[in-house]
């Protein structure tokens, strides 16, 4: 019994078998295996992965003993039993692998691409979305942006707001564009549809955006948090909406959303900050319709517009008047 050997040290083990999907180890028991967990067998055998995604792959019916399915990580083992298991590599292994994509390219140089990205679409892998993402659609457009940092994504939106993003196509160019976004040099207006009426005089939002201490997945205006500044230009109301432009000073997480419901006009159809859905609406109102920024590397002016996308710009128009 005692502790387990080194893994060079098994008789007759580390059988691996390649095949179309994830590879698969077999190994047989012996002694020294007796009586021990079998999660923590595998993490003897298999250092290369965690104990706790060890335990996720016996949950998820890839580990087998004498060619059953194994449920139960802490069962006990026997000398002599045949254990295999299918490593299936953990989600966030896969995050960047480049997956071919449709993406709509407002501008593109050597140096950087303007994109106007969907309502849908999540920018970076994260819990919960490990793939499908925008940076994963750049690493398959262009095989050079995995010599950059997040693929040269420098800033982002929320995956269901829409409108136009810049992204870095060298290092220079991402460098640049960092100091420009710190520097507030990169100047971003919004469309949304608010609930209530936010007046007709133009107002700012300057108030600390931080994590919500009582709900994590939430930001909040915080006194802990950092600093930022919205800008609100109201368009027009009707039936209780309120249509406004939002010009951004700072790129807080969840800024205009968190502004705006911090003074009572959540977004339409922004659930998390307590928007209902509305003019046919189901995701947040939000779309980044304009885009001003030097050149990250000849510094000359450029300027990008971006129509909102149709159920955005249905709502749009129901509120605003031709």
């Amino acid at each position: 019994m005692g502790g387990l050997p080194a893994p060079e040290a098994l008789a007759g083990v580390d059988e691996a078998e390649v095949d179309a999907g994830p590879e698969t180890r077999r190994w047989q028991l012996d002694a020294a295996h007796h009586g021990q967990r079998l999660d923590k067998v595998l993490a003897r055998l298999v250092p290369e992965f965690s104990r706790s995604h060890l335990q996720t792959l016996v949950v998820a019916g890839e580990v087998r003993l004498d060619g059953a399915v194994s449920l139960q990580p802490s069962r006990k083992l026997r000398a002599g039993q045949v254990l295999e298991v299918s490593l299936v590599p953990p989600a966030e292994a896969r995050a960047f692998t480049p997956e071919a994509m449709a993406l709509d390219v407002v501008y593109e140089d050597a140096h950087l691409l303007v994109i106007h990205k969907p309502a849908g679409l999540v920018v970076h892998p994260a819990a919960g979305n490990w793939s499908g993402t925008l940076l994963n659609g750049l690493l398959a457009r262009d095989p050079a942006a995995a010599h950059l940092p997040r693929a040269g994504i420098v800033h982002r939106l929320d995956k269901d707001t829409s409108g136009l993003m810049v992204v870095g196509r060298t290092l220079e160019a991402v460098t640049a564009l960092v100091r420009d976004l710190a520097a507030r040099d990169i100047h971003r207006r919004y469309l949304a549809l608010a609930h209530g009426d936010v007046g007709r005089l133009p107002f700012t939002v300057e108030a600390p955006v931080g994590r919500d201490p009582a709900v994590r997945v939430r930001m909040a205006v915080t006194a802990s948090g950092k600093p930022a500044r919205t800008d609100v230009l109201p368009v027009a109301c009707r039936d209780g909406i309120s249509a406004v432009r939002c010009v951004l000073h700072t790129g807080r997480t969840h800024q205009i959303r968190v502004h705006l419901s911090h003074r009572g006009h959540p977004l339409v159809a922004d659930a998390v900050y307590g928007g209902r859905p509305a003019l046919g609406l189901q995701r947040q109102a939000l779309h980044a319709a304009e885009l001003e920024l030097p050149h990250p590397i000849d510094r000359r002016p450029l300027r990008f517009e971006a129509a909102p996308p149709p159920d955005f710009a249905a709502a749009w128009a129901l509120v605003v008047p031709p």
